[in-house]
């Protein structure tokens, strides 16, 4: 799916890409012809390799890496660019892990560009949380485990006090919904604690890491066992934490004869 988000005509265009969770075989037909038309590359840390190569040889590639914990390029200093870009008439892509409008800084950037009067659209991409279940076989929604999906960054800005856990927990509990949890690794043992005033300490969790790249590495663990599960497989990020019912049927959907129960409804 793409967006088109009206602006005063420039010289140049800016499109924000998901590149999805790193697989290039997972992009959208949209991305690949984004990325293979731009001749400015605005490219975060989390994009593979594999996705980048499928730009042009002429154009230009800027590495603005941007991930919770580490060294990152001043968000300020990534919009200057795109607009300068614009104005010189490139045809500039924003290449953004997953989708850019999930915990991508999407929509700054295109409130930004828009005030500038730079035309921009937006190339949805799979998201980390989807397909990092879906590798392992399990769904985030199931009639019978989860009748809804809950997508929160376990990362607090400095400026607010974060999630509310354990009213997640609770709505979690009485809705019956799976939660996934992005940028949640560091902050693991504050929220195990605090979901498990809401949940029971048996809820199943998966902790994926590197989801859809061959590096991929995944632990499943309880509610209760988070924290120790993280530090014993030293699990890093980037990685998802997924909390609930569906994720009991990662052992079915790995062995032969999968229980009814978690077979695709």
């Amino acid at each position: 799916m793409t967006n088109t988000i009206h602006t005063p005509d420039g010289h140049g265009r800016v499109t924000l890409v998901g590149a999805g969770p790193g697989d290039p075989e997972l992009l959208t037909v949209k991305a690949v012809k984004a990325i293979g038309a731009a001749t400015v590359l605005l490219v975060d840390d989390l994009v593979s390799d594999e996705v980048v190569a499928l730009a042009s040889p002429s154009a230009r590639i800027v590495h603005v890496g941007k991930r919770g914990g580490c060294k990152s390029t001043p968000q300020a200093f990534i919009e200057k660019l795109m607009v300068m870009a614009a104005r010189e008439g490139e045809e500039v892509v924003r290449l953004k892990g997953g989708d850019p409008f999930i915990f991508g800084r999407g929509g700054e950037e295109v409130e930004h560009l828009r005030a500038a009067g730079v035309r921009v659209e937006v190339v949805n991409g799979i998201t980390a949380g989807l397909a990092a279940v879906t590798s392992l076989g399990v769904p985030l929604t199931h009639r019978a485990h989860a009748h809804g999906v809950v997508f929160v960054t376990g990362h607090a800005r400095g400026d607010s006090h974060g999630t509310d856990w354990r009213a997640l927990a609770a709505t979690a509990r009485d809705a019956k919904l799976t939660l996934v949890i992005y940028m949640g690794v560091r902050g693991a043992a504050h929220i195990q604690e605090e979901l498990l005033t809401g949940l029971p300490a048996g809820t199943p969790v998966a902790v994926i890491q590197h989801a859809s790249l061959p590096g991929q590495r995944h632990a499943v663990t309880t509610l209760a066992g988070l924290a120790a599960t993280i530090d014993r497989e030293q699990l890093a990020s980037p990685s998802v934490i997924v909390v609930g019912d569906v994720v009991g049927g990662i052992a079915a959907a790995t062995s032969i004869g999968a229980p009814e129960q978690f077979r695709a409804a």
